[in-house]
């Protein structure tokens, strides 16, 4: 059904003028008239310059890619490369697209005030990246805005996040984040380590869950318990990973080894044992996540799940641009790689 300015009007208890001047910004209005207007355009999913039906062959030039955070590289590495594959031969006439890269900065809300403001522009493409944050009313109304953008004709892509149920339109090329996290625990099993220290990220976060699944089945599979004592959640930056890390070892000075929910968090996890007075790997283990470019360079250099992240953001920009068919059944799984460097070794007796 066809929602139209006056729908929203009614809704919003003002005229059709005043609707139309909250939108195009052009005459003063009064902020709580204006939050009410854009109350009731949010809520009848109201789309500027007319139905979204009708709009399929009407795409801008504008490709959305939203990212959690553009200052962690795991997204701005993301980022740079659906941007590199969305631009034309150039011109006029080229086919260019310009990409607005929208930082939620992990607000559920701003995620949904950008779906909405990219639907208004009509945009050509958007591409989501990173994990999806799990609370069912919020993503069954991500869900709703997808599917309203792919009616629009708008190419919707999910790249390092998992596919959505609720909008099969949306194409997922997902990370292997359980398959990870249990290869990277193996390891540090293998090399002898059974008192085992993971820091988390937050809880309401698909990437979150799946790696500690993953860290938690490598646990089972050799009759390792899974000491509540060992776990400790928190953001997904250094700071977190230092405090996190004196945390666990108070909790329990015996710990071997420490497994760390990403490659940031695993430098700040490596900060806190040497400033108590611990030596890596001789004294305690750290293993991160993602290969992020600054691993390798770590002293000593991280061992960590190396994830595609280049080439999963480019294969996420051509299936946008529609210059990629999309993997079948519009799901593929993209799997990392255990990248063992001198973060990690055989525990002392």
């Amino acid at each position: 059904m066809t929602v139209t300015l006056a729908d929203v009007a009614a809704r919003a208890q003002v005229s059709p003028a005043t609707v139309s001047r909250v939108l195009n910004g052009n005459y003063p209005v009064a902020a709580s008239t204006r939050d009410r207007v854009l109350r009731a355009v949010d809520e009848l999913d109201y789309v500027l310059n007319g139905p979204a039906s009708s709009l399929a062959a009407a795409t801008s030039d504008l490709v959305g890619i939203l990212v959690n955070d553009i200052a962690d590289p795991f997204f701005g590495i993301m980022a740079a490369a659906i941007q590199s594959e969305i631009g034309g031969p150039g011109g006029r006439a080229g086919g260019e697209r310009l990409g607005v890269v929208c930082n939620t900065g992990g607000s559920p809300e701003r995620e949904l005030t950008y779906l909405t403001l990219l639907q208004r522009q009509r945009a050509a493409a958007v591409v989501l990246t990173g994990g999806a944050i799990e609370d069912s009313a919020h993503e069954s109304a991500v869900a709703a805005k997808l599917r309203r953008l792919a009616e629009a004709g708008t190419r919707v892509v999910l790249c390092g996040r998992p596919p959505s149920p609720e909008a099969p339109e949306a194409i997922a090329l997902t990370f292997d984040n359980r398959g990870g996290g249990q290869q990277l625990t193996e390891h540090l099993i293998g090399l002898g380590h059974r008192r085992l220290g993971y820091i988390a990220g937050p809880e309401e976060r698909t990437t979150t869950r799946h790696r500690l699944e993953g860290h938690r089945a490598a646990l089972a599979a050799h009759g390792i318990e899974d000491d509540p004592r060992h776990t400790v959640h928190g953001r997904y930056d250094r700071r977190s990973g230092y405090e996190a890390t004196l945390e666990l070892l108070r909790r329990d000075p015996s710990l071997t080894a420490v497994v760390a929910a990403n490659d940031t968090v695993a430098l700040g996890a490596c900060a806190a044992l040497r400033d108590s007075g611990l030596s890596i790997p001789d004294d305690v283990s750290v293993a991160g996540f993602d290969d992020l470019p600054f691993s390798i360079d770590a002293v000593p250099a991280l061992t960590t799940v190396r994830l595609p992240l280049s080439e999963a953001g480019a294969r996420a920009g051509r299936i946008a641009m529609g210059r990629e068919e999309p993997p079948p059944g519009g799901i593929a799984t993209v799997r990392g790689e255990l990248m063992v460097r001198g973060s990690t070794g055989v525990p002392r007796a």
